[in-house]
């Protein structure tokens, strides 16, 4: 799948999920596939396949082919952007924007896939895919990578056994999992990952892990600009983005061993 047609169901299937969390929120008639599609003005059979696939990322369910609800994984994200130090997040995020002038995700992995959980004001302008909630192959980011920097080899091919590799993300990204080994070797003696194009065309993405108080890898941050943007600037960048990933480990460890790790 081309990047933008996989942003393309990104932006639908989240319009989805916000029509079906506001009727709910509302009181209002709950939807179906019909009546999803005709208020979102998109063909039923493309309706039926994203519900179909939001269901199995548990961000909607639905019983005995009835109308549509919210998903334990929605309620779950919820929880995790309002524990305090994803709501800090927030500050760090707009300071490396301050800083850097570039774009900026915090993100977590949910097996082979990422999910977003905030993003810099710049990153999140009307009409755009990126929302709390996206959903990204965690291989062919750099947000994704990051988050696989503790894995040894074999834990990477129990992880990635049978992803079909066949069309995902840009020029740059990985086809088979030794090439995301390579990648990972690559990343880990520069201190940080450097994704280039291995998602969106044109667009290069620094990332780190954000470690909790034991040291394990609760999340990552990175940042995301034209190759132009980043140029020779790389590893400097990513020393800002490691003081600032630090900064958000010791805020998780503040909140505690409850402190919004996403599941």
């Amino acid at each position: 799948m081309e990047s933008s047609a996989e942003a393309s169901s990104m932006a639908q299937g989240l319009r989805i999920v916000r029509l079906v969390a506001d009727r709910e929120k509302r009181g209002g008639q709950l939807l179906g596939v019909s009546q999803i599609a005709a208020e979102l003005h998109l063909e039923q059979s493309r309706v039926s396949r994203l519900t179909q696939e939001l269901c199995g990322l548990g961000l909607l369910e639905r019983v005995d082919r009835g109308p549509f609800r919210t998903g334990q994984r929605f309620f779950t994200l919820a929880a995790a952007l309002n524990t305090g130090w994803v709501r800090e997040a927030r500050t760090e995020l707009e300071s490396l924007v301050a800083s850097l002038g570039l774009r900026a995700r915090l993100s977590v992995r949910d097996g082979f896939r990422v999910t977003l959980l905030r993003a810099s004001s710049n990153d999140a302008v009307p009409g755009s895919f990126v929302k709390p909630g996206m959903v990204t192959p965690v291989w062919c980011t750099g947000a994704g990578r990051a988050l696989l920097w503790d894995f040894d080899r074999p834990a990477l091919d129990r992880l990635l056994a049978g992803v079909n590799y066949i069309g995902i993300g840009g020029p740059g990204a990985a086809h088979s999992t030794a090439q995301v080994w390579d990648l990972m070797v690559r990343d880990r003696a520069a201190g940080f990952i450097a994704a280039d194009e291995e998602y969106e065309h044109g667009v290069v993405e620094l990332a780190v892990p954000v470690r909790d108080g034991g040291g394990g890898v609760l999340a990552s941050l990175s940042i995301l600009g034209s190759g132009a943007d980043i140029g020779a600037d790389a590893g400097a960048f990513a020393d800002v983005l490691r003081r600032s990933a630090d900064r958000l480990g010791l805020l998780q460890e503040a909140a505690g061993p409850a402190g919004g790790q996403f599941p």
